[in-house]
C-alpha cells in the first residue's frame, strides 16, 4: 500500500498520519569518523580517503510560501555529527558524520540492513539517536521542538502504514496534503486548487486529476503522494524507496519528477526543498544528486559526490560482489557480470 507519511498535529479529533512518539534520553557525544590530514573522508575501515564533507551549496530562490533565498549563511539541511542508535546492546547505527547543504538533492544508499531506514527516522524528526549530535533544518535535537520542525519535513513512501482515503480524486488527495489529513475535511480555497493544479502539472498527472486514486497506476500514486507532499512547500523532503515495485516507465516517471524540480525552469517559479533520496539502487539516482552517503553493516562506507562515491571498488566490497560501475548522461549504472554469478551463488 502507497503511503506518505506526514507530522501528526491534533485536528479536531480526525485520523492524521504520523509516527506515535516514544520515550528516549539526551544523545551523548560519540567520536567523529577520522579525517586525512588533507581534509578528505575515510572509509568505515579507516584506510581510504573521500572528499570533504562540505560541498558547494545551491542557492534557490525561494518564493510561495518560503519567501527568503537560500544562501551561503543558512544552516545545513541535515547536519550529523557521530550519530548512532543502539538497540539492545547492539549498535544498528554507528558513526555517522554527514552534513547535507540546504537545497540539495542527496542520497542515502546501501544494502539491505544497512541503516537506511533508523537514519531515515531520525533526520524525519521520529527517532532521536542514542549517541551523538543531529541537528536538521538548523534545529539541534534537545534544543528544538520536534513536532514544530517535522512541520518542515515530508516523507514520501512507496510502502508504508497509512494511505488517504480511495474514493479521492487525484486532484483532492493533493489537497489533502494542505491539512496534512488522510481524508479531504475542510473546505479549500482558489488558490489551494490553483496550487494542486500546478503541483499536478509539476508531475506529470495533469490527465488523471480527476480520477479517482483507487483507479491510479503505482507509478501515479507515488507521484500524486509526492504533489501532496510538496503542497505546503516543505524545506526538507525525505523520498523512502519511492521507486520500489515499479516497473520500468513508472520508475522513470518518478525520477524524472524528482528532476525536474531542479531544472532552471521549474527553479525559478517554485525552488525545490532539499530533498533526500533513499534506495538500494545505484541506477535510480537523478542527475541532480549531489551528494551520497554509502552505508554498510550500520556504518559509513564512504561519503562524498557521486563521482567519488559510486566507484566498482567501493561499491564491490558494500554490496558483496563485483560489480562495474557505467555513467551516461548524469546517471550511473552497475552491472554484475555472469560469469560471477555462479561465484555467487557458492557464497
Amino acid at each position: 500500500m502507497l503511503a506518505a507519511l506526514f507530522p501528526p498535529p491534533v485536528h479536531r479529533g480526525r485520523v492524521r498520519e504520523g509516527v506515535r512518539e516514544g520515550t528516549s534520553t539526551v544523545p551523548t557525544p560519540s567520536p567523529a569518523l577520522p579525517r586525512s590530514t588533507g581534509g578528505g573522508r575515510f572509509l568505515a575501515g579507516g584506510n581510504r580517503p573521500l572528499a570533504d564533507k562540505s560541498p558547494t551549496a545551491f542557492s534557490p530562490t525561494m518564493s510561495g510560501m518560503s519567501s527568503a533565498p537560500i544562501t551561503h549563511r543558512d544552516p545545513p539541511a541535515i547536519d550529523l555529527r557521530g550519530v548512532g542508535v543502539q538497540r539492545g546492546g547492539r549498535w544498528i547505527l554507528r558513526d555517522v558524520d554527514w552534513v547535507v547543504p540546504a537545497g540539495a538533492c542527496a542520497a542515502v544508499l546501501g544494502p539491505n540492513g544497512s541503516g537506511k531506514s533508523t537514519l531515515t527516522r531520525i533526520v524525519a524528526g521520529h527517532l532521536w539517536p542514542s549517541a551523538g549530535h543531529a541537528a536538521v533544518l538548523g534545529g539541534a535535537f534537545g534544543e528544538t521542538n520536534l513536532i514544530e520542525l517535522r512541520r518542515d519535513i515530508r516523507l514520501v513512501q512507496a510502502a508504508g502504514p497509512y494511505d488517504v482515503e480511495p474514493s479521492l480524486t487525484t486532484r483532492e488527495v493533493v489537497l489533502t496534503g494542505f491539512f496534512s489529513t488522510i481524508g479531504l475535511y475542510d473546505a479549500t480555497s482558489p488558490e489551494m486548487e490553483a496550487e494542486a493544479d500546478r503541483l499536478l502539472d509539476q508531475v506529470g498527472l495533469s490527465a488523471v486529476t480527476d480520477h479517482p486514486y483507487s483507479t491510479l497506476s503505482s507509478g501515479e500514486r507515488v507521484r500524486s503522494l509526492m504533489a501532496r507532499a510538496l503542497a505546503v512547500r516543505p524545506r526538507l523532503l525525505l523520498l523512502d524507496e519511492p521507486t520500489s515495485g515499479l516497473d520500468l516507465l513508472a520508475r522513470e516517471q518518478v525520477l524524472a519528477t524528482v528532476q525536474r524540480m531542479f531544472e532552471p525552469e521549474s527553479r525559478r517559479s517554485a525552488p525545490p526543498p532539499t530533498v533526500l533520496f533513499i534506495s538500494h539502487h545505484v541506477e535510480e539516482l537523478p542527475p541532480a544528486t549531489s551528494q551520497v552517503l554509502l552505508l554498510s553493516e550500520g556504518r559509513p562506507a564512504a561519503i562524498g559526490s557521486p563521482a567519488q562515491v559510486l566507484r566498482p571498488d567501493v561499491l564491490s566490497s558494500v554490496y558483496r560482489c563485483p560489480l562495474e560501475v557505467r555513467q551516461s548522461n548524469g546517471r550511473y549504472y552497475v552491472e554484475v557480470h555472469p560469469a560471477a554469478w555462479e561465484q555467487l551463488l557458492r557464497r
